[in-house]
């Protein structure tokens, strides 16, 4: 697209980003970034843009609206502490192979170097988070640097770049033209697929007595939720699920099986170390998976499907790495699959799971204990919902409850913090997933802790008329803190009990519908209550103080140390 006349640099900017298909841009104003904000002004018509409390929120917001849409997710800040108050979310978002943009304003080019108003080298504290980050000084840069930037953010697997836009380069003019970035020498997001190792797998599955497979996010962000079903059903594997893939096969489908890790189900735990044959479907092998790796699934052959090479063979010895996008790569291992059944082996995991049940998860869903417990609370809600609800959580046993008691029907449903566990993510997080998804119901569950951590973001769903749900589960403890200080630190609670503020209070002040909820008997009115409002809501519940997130596999053991009760 070719522009007769000379504009700025900063509309060159935002003319790139329209031609990328962005609509939203969460953001907070700067000195160094103000042309941008000047020429956006403009763009109302073209570009929504979302003026968040925090940097941090910014991001955080970004990756909401990512992991929601599918799409790459801009955050916009101006120069200094605007760009380094980014960090902590872009780590998120490197670690959780999350498409963003980060735009940063800078100083001028002839006072970089000089210790300048607000100036910070952006660049190099970002460069270890970031799948590339780039300062552009010259006007003439800024239509080939964004398309790369979109390019290398969402091609491969997706993560976080950051823009550092000098205001100089702003606000020179220049004759626009931009071209969509397709390739980039040296930079190969999507490795090439060996036949032989598509074969190899194919005909481990297929003499396998007791397949079993992990599913991850790879899956989601290659939506090939289907694939991944028709691969599963003609071999009749069953599946269990990493955190972030806890939306990616259905709750109610005969072959999921639960969830994988520290605090995830008995039978897909026990089952990775009984298993002969196991899968790995766009999934990293995190150390909350896997625990003690000398003892890990050492009976089984191992294929791993991933699109990044680095992470095939990183954590786990593999047998059959399968690379390339899961999208391509299980529909060909699918087509040299015979129809298999594992009748027996798939009643194993219920029958485990059903102990399970009976130890820890009915009384934690269906609770008759003098106080609510997490898990009831999350149960009602996502029920009430039709278990249709884009839940999105904070961090802690908040995090870990709503993964194991929330149901998810469809794809792109569970948003939270994984590899980097941030705390305060949730908020903005929602955020950005409501306004990616404005027809959908968004529920976030958080702590009493991790909701004081971006708490400031009230003020921008109060701007911005965004009609999140938030439930505040309030233990009033860091209360994953306090669980491991009570099984392993000899129960000394060191500051970890939280003095918390009246949170109904707080949300009214941002014009907020709240309300407090203490007694098991107006639990089911006041979900109603907060799901029938046109509007945000903020119900917070008092929970059980030292209520524990279990099973439980300590750090770094295996399953034969699992904790199933008190």
């Amino acid at each position: 697209m070719k522009n007769k006349e000379s504009v700025s640099g900063s509309v060159s900017l935002l003319n790139s980003l329209v031609e990328e298909g962005a609509d939203t841009i969460f953001g907070y104003p700067g000195g160094a970034i103000m042309p941008v904000f000047d020429a956006l002004f403009d763009y109302k018509h073209k570009l929504k843009h979302v003026l968040v409390r925090h940097e941090q929120g910014a991001v955080h917001a970004a990756q909401g609206y990512a992991r929601a849409s599918g799409k790459v997710g801009v955050a916009l800040v101006t120069s200094g502490p605007g760009a380094t108050n980014t960090i902590t979310g872009i780590a998120d978002a490197m670690i959780d192979s999350t498409p963003l943009i980060v735009i940063s304003g800078q100083v001028t080019s002839p006072l970089l170097g000089t210790d300048a108003f607000q100036e910070v080298d952006i660049v190099g504290i970002s460069q270890p988070v970031t799948k590339w980050s780039y300062q552009v000084r010259r006007a003439d840069e800024i239509a080939w640097a964004t398309a790369q930037a979109f390019y290398i953010a969402s091609s491969g697997r997706p993560g976080p770049v950051l823009l550092d836009f000098t205001k100089d380069a702003q606000i020179a003019m220049i004759n626009h033209h931009y071209e969509k970035c397709t390739s980039i020498r040296s930079y190969i997001p999507v490795p090439k697929t060996d036949r032989n190792h598509l074969l190899r797998a194919a005909e481990l599955i297929n003499s396998a007595k007791k397949p079993f497979a992990l599913i991850g996010q790879g899956v989601e962000i290659g939506n090939a939720e289907r694939e991944l079903i028709d691969f599963l059903e003609k071999a009749q594997i069953p599946a269990a699920w990493t955190l972030l893939g806890a939306s990616v096969l259905p709750f109610d489908h005969p072959l999921n099986k639960g969830m994988l890790g520290m605090h995830g189900n008995l039978a897909p735990n026990q089952k990775t170390n009984e298993c002969d044959v196991l899968v790995a479907i766009g999934m990293r092998f995190d150390d909350r998976v896997i625990g003690d790796v000398n003892t890990y699934a050492k009976q089984a052959a191992i294929i791993h499907f991933d699109i990044d090479p680095a992470e095939v063979g990183k954590n786990v010895d593999i047998d059959v790495p399968v690379l390339g996008n899961v999208k391509n790569t299980l529909p060909a291992v699918t087509s040299l699959l015979k129809q298999s059944e594992h009748d027996d082996w798939i009643e194993s995991f219920d029958i485990v799971n059903g102990e399970e049940y009976d130890k820890v998860i009915a009384d934690e869903i269906y609770c008759d204990r003098e106080y609510i417990s997490m898990g009831e609370v999350i149960r009602r809600v996502s029920e009430t919902t039709g278990n249709e609800a884009i839940i999105v959580t904070d961090v802690g046993q908040n995090q870990m409850m709503a993964a194991r008691y929330s149901k998810r029907k469809f794809p792109r449903s569970f948003i939270s913090s994984g590899g980097l566990g941030t705390m305060g993510f949730g908020l903005p997080a929602a955020i950005g997933a409501k306004i990616a998804a404005p027809d959908r119901t968004v529920c976030l569950f958080c702590g009493d802790g991790g909701m004081q951590m971006c708490i400031q973001e009230l003020g921008t769903i109060m701007q911005s008329n965004v009609k999140v749900k938030i439930i505040i589960l309030n233990n009033k403890y860091l209360g994953m803190v306090r669980q491991w200080q009570e099984m392993f630190f000899n129960k000394r609670y060191s500051e970890t009990p939280m003095l918390n503020p009246d949170f109904v209070k707080i949300a009214e002040a941002y014009r907020i519908k709240g309300r407090k909820v203490t007694q098991r008997d107006s639990l089911d009115e006041a979900v109603k209550e907060m799901l029938d409002h046109n509007g945000a809501y903020l119900l917070e519940v008092e929970v059980e103080k030292k209520g524990m997130v279990l099973p439980m596999i300590p750090a770094g053991m295996n399953v034969s140390n699992i904790i199933l009760e008190k």
